[in-house]
């Protein structure tokens, strides 16, 4: 047998994933590129286009915008920024928190707390350098590195708003002009009908149309990643091989000479004789590289290799096809009513096939902005940057594949509120072209930052980056203010409000947070005060869930100082979410125990990515279980855990150890099985009392015995372990704390503005502040007033 055969299979399904990727990439990341080209001409206004030799200069501007920023800048520098194969913005500013320490999140800071061990972070080998230092040092740079990632998100968002609207209005209104072609000549002996049948094409096909295909696209969007993209890369495929087809025809029948024109002369040309109505224009060329931006936001749904090939191979030459030979038609037909837009330069016999794919294809290109902004918004959620809402992960097999019911619905109102409040194809343009070209300036800005501090090239590359490409993006900037009256204000209320949001609930977070860290007790006073208050320990586990990852939170000793009793055994939860994409699942859990063995008192934080799905996973408390079982028999042999005098974590699973400790029975084996109380009720009377009582009762899904060499074992560890079965078979009650944030008096509006929207926020949260799926009947709250 060849020893090379497995290696060689193994390749074959690793070209096939590519070249199922890359399929499924046309009509989820390139639907926007896609489609660009039905409004970048069609948002000019007409009255600009004078003369050839501006089509001629607005041509060159989008060719060479289409390379410089699509091709350059994200396909073969951006795509190489990924953070473990995700992207976006947040994934450039968890880079910068892990190599620069900017972090400000409480989860930055509280992961150098819990990660007591070794860690495979790159960042230890990171040198130091002077602009590192300099970063690390100012406190406004943090503030302004976490802004960024913030407004980047914001625009995200608004453009997934926007881009819908613009895109199907654009195809909405390119029917209207099809028909209107199409029944002229029908009509043609008729004048008086033809007005007629004009008006009403204009009042009941662009809006409603417009309307009822939004709706469509968003109710879809529930299928997920993987079987909207079957669904939608045909109809991108054949878009785009129908645009490439009728502009190779458009270059042959109208100006064959037009690929001469992407000479850089033409733009020195547009720079020499500029003004204020032509430079405008600018804010529709960018429309050109509208969804750039999503190539590297919807990296964590594809791979980096699959995107690349088919921009390089399909996207970019189609549409260059696509725009030279439109930029032809519009050269020689100046005088032409609606010139500007895709449908007019349709060949005639073409124009019902156009009707059909634009209508589709319009409704694909949005998809690209819908799933960046699904995937920003899971990064904002795991870093504590957005109130709480319920995600779905749509793959099994590819993590980043998600779907957000509320945020899809919210997205879906806004566009159809734009579309039917502007009515206006060149004013959606306006507020959508600000979108993506501030969009872009951030992922400019954060790059060049990553370039000098993670991949640690000289501060000139870094400068020259941050030069060259923000030197064009500004400029494109400028242009879009000038339209800032016309449509582009929308995107600034939208900015407002979704900031607020963000910024309101980070503030209150780590308001909340600091107010725990003062506040929480020690592990001594637990121990110290539990015979003076004469504390008493009922049968069964406690969950105490808490943010912070040392000592007892203050929720906790209010409750046991009012109530005293607590458990036999007791252990804290804290969930963490730290600026990596993926935590293992053989690290995800780091163990430690509270005070003496007697007390039985252990410390379980839980850490995730910001990509990993861990609200999906019913089971955790079984997990938590075992990884303490695992503790239990591993701490045994670690000597230098059992003299250290602090509270020390250890990371299980990962151990030779692992399975070894606790044995999960299924209740189906239960009632086959002997229970593993009855094999040791020799080592507690109160053992039998408890199973005796627990018989009556249903029995857990999950039940837990000792493994068959538990005679092999430690005795303390074997009674340890046996304790805890125990507990578990007793029951489990849960202990969750509710702050709630109040104001002192005196404290300024800003402070007073922020903790309203964020209690607002918290109210109106879809999805619970812990990820356990916990029985209301065994759960426990405990209020907290905090003032700050």
């Amino acid at each position: 047998m060849d020893p090379d055969a497995p290696f060689d299979e193994d390749k074959k399904k690793t070209w096939k994933q590519t070249i199922l990727l890359s399929f499924q990439i046309v009509g989820i990341v390139y639907g926007q590129l896609s489609t660009a080209p039905l409004y970048v001409f069609g948002t000019m206004q007409t009255g600009d286009l004078i003369s050839e030799e501006v089509v001629y200069e607005l041509f060159c501007f989008i060719f060479w915008t289409l390379t410089v920023i699509s091709l350059l800048k994200y396909a073969s520098i951006v795509l190489k920024a990924d953070d473990e194969g995700e992207g976006g913005t947040f994934a450039l500013y968890s880079l910068l928190c892990r190599n620069a320490k900017v972090g400000l999140l409480p989860s930055d800071r509280s992961a150098n707390e819990v990660m007591l061990y070794e860690e495979k972070s790159p960042c230890k080998l990171k040198a130091d350098s002077r602009a590192r230092r300099a970063i690390e040092k100012h406190k406004i740079c943090h503030y302004l590195i976490l802004f960024l990632a913030l407004f980047g998100s914001c625009m995200t968002i608004g453009d997934a708003v926007l881009t819908p609207a613009l895109s199907v209005f654009s195809a909405s209104i390119g029917v209207q002009i099809s028909l209107s072609s199409i029944l002229k000549d029908i009509f043609a002996s008729s004048p008086h009908t033809q007005d007629t049948v004009s008006k009403a094409l204009r009042t009941y096909v662009p809006v409603p149309s417009a309307c009822v295909i939004l709706v469509g696209l968003f109710m879809l969007q529930h299928c997920g990643t993987r079987k909207i993209g079957i669904i939608f890369a045909p109809i991108i495929a054949v878009w785009l091989l129908f645009v490439g087809a009728v502009g190779t025809y458009n270059i042959f029948h109208w100006d064959v000479k037009i690929m001469y024109k992407i000479s850089p002369v033409y733009v020195f040309k547009f720079i020499r004789n500029v003004d204020k109505g032509r430079w405008r224009l600018l804010g529709s060329v960018i429309l050109c590289v509208a969804g750039s931006e999503a190539m590297f936001a919807d990296l964590g749904h594809f791979s980096k290799k699959s995107i690349k090939i088919t921009f390089i191979c399909l996207i970019y030459p189609l549409l260059v096809l696509c725009y030279a030979g439109q930029a032809a038609y519009i050269s020689k037909n100046l005088g032409v009513q609606d010139f500007n837009h895709l449908s007019q330069s349709m060949p005639r016999h073409s124009k019902h096939l156009f009707i059909v794919l634009s209508l589709l294809s319009s409704a694909v290109g949005s998809q690209a902005t819908i799933t960046a902004c699904f995937s920003i918004i899971n990064q904002c959620l795991a870093l504590n940057c957005f109130p709480r809402v319920k995600v779905i992960h749509t793959s099994k097999t590819i993590h980043g594949q998600i779907y957000i019911p509320d945020v899809n619905w919210l997205l879906m109102i806004l566009s159809l509120t734009v579309t039917v409040g502007f009515r206006d194809l060149v004013k959606i343009g306006n507020a959508t072209a600000l979108a993506i070209i501030c969009g872009m300036l951030v992922t400019t800005s954060l790059m060049s930052l990553i370039i000098a501090l993670y991949w640690e090239k000289n501060l000139m590359v870094s400068a020259c980056f941050l030069i060259c490409f923000g030197f064009l993006e500004a400029a494109y900037l400028s242009a879009c203010l000038l339209q800032f009256h016309k449509g582009a204000w929308y995107l600034v209320v939208l900015l407002v409000v979704s900031m607020t949001i963000m910024i309101s609930w980070h503030y209150g977070t780590m308001k909340k947070y600091e107010y725990d860290m003062q506040n929480k007790v020690s592990t001594e006073w637990l121990i110290d005060i539990s015979p003076g208050l004469g504390i008493s320990r009922v049968p069964g586990i406690g969950f105490i869930y808490t943010d912070i990852v040392a000592g007892i939170p203050a929720f906790f000793s209010h409750f046991i100082t009012n109530l005293p009793a607590f458990h036999q055994v007791l252990i804290l939860v804290s969930f963490k979410s730290i600026t990596v994409p993926h935590v293992p699942e053989s690290e995800r859990y780091l163990i430690g125990r509270i005070g003496p063995k007697d007390y039985k008192i252990y410390r379980c934080i839980v850490r995730s990515g910001y990509c990993d799905h861990i609200r999906d996973t019913g089971d955790f408390e079984e997990q938590i279980i075992r990884s303490i079982g695992e503790f239990i028999s591993i701490e045994q042999s670690d000597i230098e855990s059992m003299i250290s005098p602090d509270e020390r974590m250890i990371v299980v699973g990962n151990s030779p150890l692992d399975g070894n400790a606790l044995v999960p029975l299924d209740e189906a084996d239960s009632c086959m099985r002997p229970s593993p109380v009855n094999n040791e009720s020799q080592i507690n009377p109160l053992d039998e009392t408890l199973e005796s009582s627990n018989r009556s009762k249903k029995r857990k899904k999950v039940r837990f015995m000792l493994p068959d060499n538990s005679p092999k074992m430690h005795a303390s560890v074997r009674k340890e372990l046996l304790e805890l079965i125990d507990a578990r078979e007793s029951g489990s009650a849960y202990f969750l704390g509710q702050s709630h944030l109040v104001v002192r008096d005196g404290s300024n509006f800003v402070k007073r503005f922020l903790i309203m929207a964020y209690r607002f926020s918290e109210k109106n949260c879809r999805e619970s502040p812990v990820a356990l799926k916990i029985p209301h009947a065994a759960l426990v709250e405990v209020g907290m007033v905090c003032t700050i």
